[in-house]
């Protein structure tokens, strides 16, 4: 079977399960969005579905309600069954790293191929025309992807606009670039001390963690929360950041484009 297949194939099949994975985050939603609008007989067929960390922010689970209310049908919760401390401890006290992203293996990767098993499916990934990365691809021979979005031509403005007509922009992107758990590594400095403002009880559960973890690993590379956050207010101070308050409008977030560097992607399955 061919990995890949294009949206016409995806819509003549009706022997397959259409799945879309929603992160949280604004491509994944928007691609349900468009689906919705534009191939409504995928619509129909398609299986939603959100694997939960448990380590989620709060501004994601009310994103995914509206989100849920907005398409009509159920975005389904998967789950590893287990807590991060869980996999931590299972992982020998190692912090999950860019090079060990054991959290996307064993907390998003595993639930979702427990979740398709051994039918055959079409998964449809959130990847932009003008981004330059694959995403999650499954290794399972029944799995086959597609990526509308790449077929029509849909670029980022696109999808801030899809998202502005229909549910909005998730709060987070108001201090956040991207979604993933709150103590996502990939997370820049000025995104620890806006998670440290917007969610204390959340940054200090991060620094426990850290405190925890072996060998002295830490979320970021070489330094400790406390030093990140810091920094982040060195750098704040001195005006390096967008605004003084570590906000960002979906226009500023368009015009960067920091969560778009294709060395920079927090958990390829989330990014759907």
């Amino acid at each position: 079977m061919a990995r890949n297949c294009s949206m016409q194939d995806a819509q003549s099949r009706d022997d397959v399960r259409h799945v879309l994975g929603i992160s949280g985050g604004k491509d994944s939603a928007a691609l349900a969005i468009y689906i919705q609008d534009h191939y409504p007989q995928i619509h129909g067929r398609m299986e939603y579905f959100f694997t939960d960390t448990g380590a989620e922010l709060q501004e994601v689970y009310d994103f995914l309600d509206k989100l849920e209310a907005y398409l009509g049908k159920e975005i389904v919760r998967l789950s590893s069954g287990r807590d991060f401390e869980h996999w931590l401890k299972m992982h020998s006290d190692y912090l999950p790293s860019p090079r060990q992203r054991w959290c996307t293996r064993a907390m998003k990767i595993k639930p979702f191929e427990a979740f398709v098993g051994d039918d055959p499916v079409i998964s449809y990934i959130g990847i932009r025309a003008d981004e330059d990365r694959e995403g999650y691809i499954s290794h399972k021979e029944t799995i086959q992807a597609v990526f509308p979005f790449i077929e029509d031509g849909l670029i980022r403005a696109d999808i801030f606009r899809i998202l502005e007509d229909s549910v909005g922009v998730p709060e987070y992107y108001k201090w956040r670039s991207r979604s993933g758990c709150f103590f996502c590594f990939f997370q820049r400095q000025d995104e620890w001390l806006g998670l440290k403002r917007n969610h204390p009880h959340l940054f200090e559960e991060a620094r426990r963690l850290e405190e925890v973890a072996g060998n002295g690993y830490t979320w970021v590379q070489g330094k400790t929360l406390d030093d990140v956050v810091a920094r982040a207010e060195e750098r704040e101070a001195a005006g390096e950041f967008l605004n003084n308050d570590c906000e960002m409008s979906w226009q500023e977030l368009l015009e960067v484009g920091e969560d778009d560097d294709p060395e920079d992607q927090s958990c390829l399955i989330c990014s759907l």
